[in-house]
């Protein structure tokens, strides 16, 4: 005769399926919330790069060049691997410039200018350039970068 005890079945209790399910779901939460910010810092360090590489090869033109700056971005463009941003991508233009807000835009290339407060530019000597770009921040927000070449 079998009594109750030696009846028991194998398997999983419904507290211990809920409690494996809970532990997935936070699992799940937190790759969710962490995938967008490793998304954003990356294209953030691909723009990074891709200005590193324009002011390098603006610094590169100037020194072949006797200090002349480029006058068009045809002169360098050539020079320039560009991972986030394309060639058209990149504009020029001469003294004081209003920050760049859009991340997706552009690079602009500042001639005889030097970086001011909150991205913008101010005048600088004839010899002087920046690069002008703007990164994502959390909450979808953008911050404009000046940086001198």
């Amino acid at each position: 005769m079998k009594t109750k005890l030696q009846n028991k079945e194998k398997g999983f209790t419904i507290i211990e399926v809920l409690i494996v399910l809970a532990i997935a779901g936070l699992i799940m939460l937190i790759v969710f919330l962490a995938v967008p910010s490793l998304q954003r810092n990356s294209r953030n360090t691909q723009r990074k790069n891709d200005v590193a590489g324009v002011l390098g090869a603006v610094s590169e033109r100037v020194g072949n060049n006797n200090g002349t700056l480029p006058t068009a971005v045809g002169e360098y463009n050539g020079q320039v691997n560009l991972g986030f941003y394309v060639v058209a991508n990149i504009t020029q233009a001469a003294g004081v410039q209003a920050a760049v807000t859009d991340p997706n835009a552009t690079i602009r290339i500042v001639t005889g200018a030097r970086c001011g407060t909150g991205g913008a530019t101010v005048v600088g000597s004839p010899r002087q350039y920046v690069a002008q770009y703007a990164v994502e921040t959390g909450g979808g927000g953008n911050t404009p970068i000046c940086q001198e070449g």
